[in-house]
């Protein structure tokens, strides 16, 4: 009776038959592969490139560096030629955006990172195109004329989005090569930024909206890296010390120490004062963070508050990080969705602050190589990079960040996508990752390929 009921089961069951082969004594259960969603694992250099290359050929297409008459679309060569129907010709993206400012610092990184001039050529051909233009249709501006609005936030920038970002890139661009014609802009922008931005009693950057007096996360990067970077340029202290005062003052009003994160907004006059964690501001705040140290003085009295709070910010981060390397829209709030360009610009200041030795590569390399897995799949087949947050302004509910719509032409993602892969190809050259017992772990040197790794249960493989 008891062999019929097995019997029995096996008819039922037939399952059973092919579980009852494989066992814990007869196979090695832990080598199973897991069903990894956006990949795992650690990825070849050539892999990354391969990657931030796609992304770098659509861009390339999509922005062209070219003046056209906008009443005729014929194209305009001849800088004598310019007037006020003369316009950028439009594409994709803007060229002069702050956006574009990101991006164009990111493929400055990845010409570093590479070697390759395609990244070099695409940065400087468009910031010698701006260079060339601005006189022209400066006077034409002086002069009372309309302007096209992508050239005019170059030669009379308006706000930090106008200035700060492209500002940035092009003060990186002329420590590479000191003959590009870049200064006059450079010192435009500055201008702005330093004596022109709207500013709280103690000289805090803010802005009018949506509340008077209103201090945005965003503001860090969009303003802070491009001062910390003329004091690189010019030697003068005086930008080095605003840098740090601007940094320690958003963070008296901004961080918020027991979740380790930043809050979007601040505004003067409101209490109790909610905090809403969104992802990419957060992003251009460690982003900030990280630029302002790769130039601040080693001796600087501020250096040591900066890399604190970058530590923290980091460990906060982390213990954030989706499953399947992603961060959330809103970082605190796991229903909602998963966002990319605040992922790429994470994977770009992991790495980088493992790479500086800011942080440590066993605590954070394997959390930076995982973000680098999520944003590579999100840059589809055409070098388009998905799941981008739209361009944001402020709320105080979650509903305005979690419905915000993403879209394939947001620019915000591009730059941190070739950053994000930039810097994990550095990681790659510079770090010691290896794969031991299926995860990925950081080792203080290279080891050799004959070094024995032990399994979970203590038994060595090699």
């Amino acid at each position: 009776m008891k062999k019929l009921n097995c019997c029995i089961i096996a008819m039922l069951c037939p399952l059973c038959l092919t579980a009852q082969t494989v066992n814990d004594n007869n196979t090695p259960l832990h080598l199973m592969k897991p069903a990894y969603k956006v990949g795992y694992g650690i990825p070849t250099t050539d892999e990354v490139k391969k990657t931030m290359d796609r992304v770098l050929q659509y861009i390339d297409g999509e922005t062209p560096a070219v003046l056209v008459d906008k009443n005729t679309g014929r194209e305009v060569t001849k800088m004598k030629e310019i007037n006020a129907n003369t316009q950028l010709k439009q594409g994709g993206f803007r060229l002069t955006s702050y956006e574009w400012g990101v991006t164009y610092s990111a493929v400055l990184s990845a010409y570093q990172a590479t070697g390759d001039n395609a990244y070099r050529d695409y940065v400087f051909r468009r910031h010698r195109f701006l260079a060339d233009i601005a006189p022209a249709f400066k006077r034409l501006h002086e002069e009372g004329k309309t302007i096209d609005g992508n050239v005019r936030r170059v030669v009379d920038p308006h706000a930090l989005d106008d200035a700060g970002a492209v500002c940035c890139s092009m003060i990186k661009a002329m420590l590479a090569d000191s003959q590009l014609p870049l200064r006059p802009l450079i010192d435009n922008y500055i201008d702005y930024i330093m004596n022109k931005e709207y500013r709280l009693s103690d000289g805090i950057f803010a802005r009018l909206r949506p509340q008077k007096n209103t201090v945005w996360l965003d503001d860090m990067f969009m303003g802070i890296p491009a001062v910390a970077y003329m004091g690189q340029l010019t030697g003068e202290s005086k930008y080095y010390d605003e840098a740090v005062r601007q940094v320690m003052s958003f963070a008296e009003r901004m961080w918020v120490p027991e979740k380790k994160l930043f809050r979007h907004g601040w505004v003067e006059e409101m209490s109790p004062h909610p905090a809403f964690h969104w992802g990419r501001a957060n992003g251009w705040a460690i982003l900030t963070l990280c630029e302002v140290l790769d130039v601040l003085p080693e001796q600087h009295a501020g250096r040591h508050q900066i890399l604190e709070l970058l530590r923290a910010h980091a460990e906060g981060l982390a213990a954030l990080q989706h499953q399947d390397g992603f961060w959330h829209q809103l970082l605190d709030r796991n229903d909602t969705y998963l966002e990319t360009s605040a992922t790429a610009i994470y994977t770009y200041c992991l790495a980088h602050a493992v790479n500086r030795g800011w942080i440590s590569a066993k605590a954070f390399g394997p959390v930076a190589l995982q973000a680098w897995h999520a944003v590579a799949s999100c840059v589809n087949g055409c070098g388009q990079v998905e799941g981008v947050c739209v361009g944001t302004g402020m709320g105080f509910d979650a509903a305005f960040y979690a419905y915000r719509p993403v879209h394939v032409m947001a620019a915000h993602g591009y730059g941190p996508a070739i950053w994000a892969g930039a810097e994990i190809i550095r990681l790659l050259q510079l770090q010691h990752p290896k794969l031991n017992d299926s995860a990925v772990q950081f080792y203080d040197q290279e080891v050799p390929t004959d070094q024995p790794i032990f399994n979970y249960d203590g038994k060595i493989r090699f």
